[in-house]
Order: C-alpha cells, then sequence, then structure tokens
C-alpha cells in the first residue's frame, strides 16, 4: 500500500520536474551568477551571451518540429555551412557576375536560405518517400552537405568586408543585437504556430501516434515535409549569421557540432525526443542553460573540458526525466 503510494507521488514528481525544471533551472543559475559572477549584472554580459545563444535557439526551434513529428536532423550544422558558403560567392560577385550591391546583398541572403530550405524538403523527401529513417536520412546531407560547400569554395577561407550584409551579425535593433531580435521573433512565431494553429496540432499528432493521425485525416507526408524545410530554412539562416559575425566564411567549421547542440537545447527544455509533445519556449529556456552553464564555469575558472562534462550530465538528467514514468520508475 505504501508502494501504491509512492508511484503516484513520484509520478507527480516527475510532472512538475518536467514543467517547472527548466525555468527553475534558468533562475537558479541567474540568482548565482548574480552573486557569485564579477560583473555578471551588466548589459554587455547579458547581449554577449544573447548573440552566443541566438544561432543555436534558431537552429534549435526548427528542430523542435523535426523532433515533435517524431523525427531527427542531423544535416543542420552542413546545411549552414552551404549557406554560409554561398552568400560571399553570390555578393562577391563570383556566382552571378558584379551585382547592384542592393540586389547583391538581398540575393545574398534570400537565395542560400532557400537553397538550405531545399535541401531541408530533401531531407523531409527521403523520409516520406522512401521510408529511410529520419536519423540515416539526414546523414546523407551531413556528410555530403560539408563536402558540397568545401566544393563551392575549393576548401578556401572567404574574407570579406560588407557592412550592409553583416547587419544581421552585427547590426543592432533599439540596442539590441540583430540576431537576438531574429531570435525572439522567430520563437515567438513558431510557438504561436504549434500552438494556436491547425499545423501545429497536426504536428504533434503525427509524433504522438502517427497511425492514428494517418487515419484521422492528417497529411503526414505533407507535415513532414514542412518540418525539414523549416529546419533547413533556419539553418540557412543561422549560417548567415555566423559568417556575417565573423566576417569570413570557412566551409569546414561553420555549424561544426550545431546538430548535437540544437538537439541538447531541445531536450533539457522539455521537447519529448519521441514526439508528440514539443514547446519552443522550453527550446530556448534549454539553450539560454547550456549556454549559462558553460558561462558560469568559465567565468569562475573552470576550465571549458569540464563545462563540457557538466553540459552532458545536465542532457543526460533531461532525458532521464522524460522517460515514461518519470521519477516513479
Amino acid at each position: 500500500m505504501h508502494r501504491a503510494a509512492a508511484r503516484p507521488s513520484g509520478r507527480r514528481i516527475g510532472d512538475l520536474a518536467r514543467t517547472w525544471g527548466a525555468p527553475l533551472a534558468l533562475v537558479a543559475l541567474l540568482l548565482f551568477n548574480a552573486a557569485v559572477t564579477p560583473n555578471f549584472l551588466t548589459w554587455q554580459t547579458f547581449f554577449v551571451n544573447l548573440t552566443q545563444v541566438a544561432t543555436i535557439v534558431i537552429v534549435a526551434t526548427g528542430m523542435t518540429l523535426v523532433i515533435a513529428t517524431g523525427g531527427i536532423d542531423l544535416s543542420v550544422g552542413s546545411l549552414m555551412a552551404i549557406a554560409g558558403a554561398l552568400a560571399p560567392l553570390i555578393f562577391g560577385g563570383s556566382l552571378f557576375g558584379p551585382l547592384d550591391p542592393a540586389l547583391g546583398v538581398t540575393l545574398a541572403i534570400v537565395v542560400p536560405i532557400l537553397v538550405a530550405g531545399c535541401f531541408g524538403l530533401f531531407n523531409g523527401f527521403l523520409v516520406t518517400s522512401f521510408g529511410i529513417q529520419p536519423i540515416i536520412a539526414t546523414l546523407v546531407l551531413f556528410i555530403a552537405g560539408r563536402g558540397i560547400a568545401q566544393v563551392m569554395t575549393n576548401g578556401n577561407l572567404q574574407t570579406f568586408s560588407n557592412p550592409s550584409f553583416q547587419w544581421i551579425g552585427l547590426g543592432r535593433v533599439f540596442g539590441m543585437p540583430v540576431q537576438a531580435v531574429l531570435m525572439l521573433v522567430i520563437v515567438l512565431a513558431v510557438a504561436w504556430m504549434l500552438r494556436a494553429t491547425i499545423f501545429g496540432r497536426h504536428v504533434l499528432a503525427t509524433g504522438g501516434n502517427e497511425p492514428a493521425a494517418r487515419l484521422a485525416g492528417v497529411p503526414v507526408n505533407r507535415v513532414k515535409l514542412a518540418v525539414y524545410a523549416v529546419s533547413g530554412l533556419l539553418s540557412g539562416l543561422a549560417g548567415l549569421i555566423v559568417i556575417a559575425i565573423n566576417a569570413s566564411s570557412d566551409a569546414n567549421l561553420i555549424g561544426l557540432g550545431m546538430e548535437l547542440d540544437a538537439i541538447a537545447a531541445v531536450a533539457v527544455g522539455g521537447t519529448l525526443l519521441t514526439g508528440g509533445r514539443a514547446t519552443v519556449v522550453g527550446t530556448l529556456l534549454g539553450a539560454l542553460i547550456i549556454q549559462l552553464v558553460r558561462y558560469t564555469l568559465l567565468a569562475n575558472g573552470v576550465p571549458d573540458a569540464a563545462a563540457l562534462v557538466v553540459k552532458a550530465a545536465i542532457i543526460l538528467l533531461a532525458v532521464w526525466l522524460q522517460r515514461p514514468g518519470g521519477t516513479a520508475r
């Protein structure tokens, strides 16, 4: 009888941990840093952390949609590399020849994002038309995508100075970094879409029980194609922001390891890795937690290698809380 009473209690604790764990962890980190870390409560520190986490959140937002359908996208880093390699070729005149500066910058933003979106659509095509497991389907572009980017640039580092283009990485809107503004707009738009639109319900239904969703008339294949395309589009945008900040494009390094950072942010944020439940705001919180943990350790003299171990432990804890029955088992 005591065991029967303990299980519901354990489940409640697990549910509370999954619901409130990420916000409470973020608040605890903020309070700890405010008390211990020198110069934490400054606008400079705030903006540094926002700019470092912005591209991860943008990519992780697309990853959240993909995971919500029961899939995964390992190609996001490579798609960032393709977009990042393509943009300097466009505004530099190597691809379309000399262009009007404004037209060149416009095309250098629009075309790479659309190309990355098409590659995302290709991922969805492999998953829906050939029934390939998402981890294998996206592994194709994880490997080939970076190779494509390296072929486009002959493996060379592209350096540039184009203030109009670099505005997306270095500009400010009302004092806020542009990439942070883009991040917040994307998070809010996708969170609204997931919560308030039919498409959002179809995404969750697809991940929750795909056969039942098909029987209920949900266009499962179209939903999957759309989420992989969105993941590609957001990866392309993140790739452009990275090269705009660095004023250079290195196809070997752009987006390297981004797929792992995005998946980690999704897991820590509370999205179910098996699909059917997703929270984009949680993904934002998850990315902020991981970033703040790393910042906290580095600011207090802990080596980066130790920060990686702590990051892995946080991901392990998040996945453990997501298991069926939570802490009740």
